[in-house]
């Protein structure tokens, strides 16, 4: 049985200025972003598109606006998906952020409408600004869940005593548990990472690599919440899923209907 390790969730501090491991971590998501969208833009068709050709201003401002619709989005769907009634009696708290409560789903949904923007400012088909974007958002996905891990959040559930990699957390009791921020690493990150890149080297009709990323998304996540540990104000919903695994039945249902819409015809 392990422990996790009591890590000082600031990595630097400069007189009154703090750096947290959890902002490294969202700063290495995003050069690794743009290191990974200036390689995009080798592969085709990015390569050879032409009125208007993309550029490596475009991975920046891509950038730019998905950090808003992270942000934005991740701390709206939050209060929705996982809060609302609390946030409905405390409405001014939605834009308490350092407070914590960020929902992936939610922000994904402001990613999508973000690059819609860039889309119809850019005169560019919106699938085919995310099948750009789709395999460069894994490895900021790891990022995040190493984050997670670091600071000791968004623990298991509780694991057999005989699991090798059972981990003590501080603050979920004595018991060990499943360290499911390394198992969505793993899978959420670096796993689909690899599949999509490998996936969308090779041509593509628009909207295929968008569709992959949703799917390979959907099932991963719905596989690592079976160890993560539910919302303590949640618990498990119908069908004793949890809230994360009912947000991915819609994106792995959406991956399939788009897949099959943009299939080669």
């Amino acid at each position: 049985m392990l422990v996790h390790p009591a890590i000082d969730p600031v990595a630097l501090q400069l007189g009154p200025l703090a750096i947290h491991w959890y902002g490294l971590t969202y700063l290495a998501a995003f050069v690794l972003f743009v290191l990974l969208g200036r390689q995009r833009l080798k592969h085709e068709p990015f390569a050879s598109l032409r009125d208007p050709a993309w550029t490596s201003r475009d991975v920046e401002d891509i950038l730019f606006l998905g950090v808003l619709g992270v942000v934005a989005g991740g701390r709206i769907g939050y209060c929705v998906f996982y809060q609302p009634g609390y946030y409905l009696q405390h409405p001014l708290e939605v834009f308490a952020v350092w407070q914590g409560g960020m929902s992936f789903h939610g922000g994904l949904i402001g990613v999508l409408l973000a690059m819609v923007w860039f889309a119809r400012s850019r005169g560019r088909p919106w699938l085919q600004v995310m099948d750009f974007v789709a395999p460069c958002v894994p490895t900021g996905l790891a990022a995040g869940r190493a984050g997670n891990f670091l600071n000791g959040e968004l623990w298991g559930r509780v694991a057999d005593p005989s699991l090798p990699w059972g981990m003590v957390f501080r603050g979920a009791g004595d018991l060990p548990r499943h360290p499911s921020q390394v198992y969505q690493f793993l899978l959420e990150g670096l796993l689909l990472f690899v599949l999509l890149w490998l996936y969308a080297r090779k041509p593509r009709a628009t909207g295929q690599v968008s569709a992959m990323f949703l799917l390979g998304y959907g099932v991963f996540r719905f596989v690592a919440e079976f160890f993560r540990e539910p919302d303590a104000h949640l618990g498990l919903l119908s069908l004793g899923m949890s809230m994360g695994q009912w947000l991915c039945v819609p994106m792995i249902l959406g991956g399939i209907a788009l897949g099959w819409y943009s299939r080669p015809r």
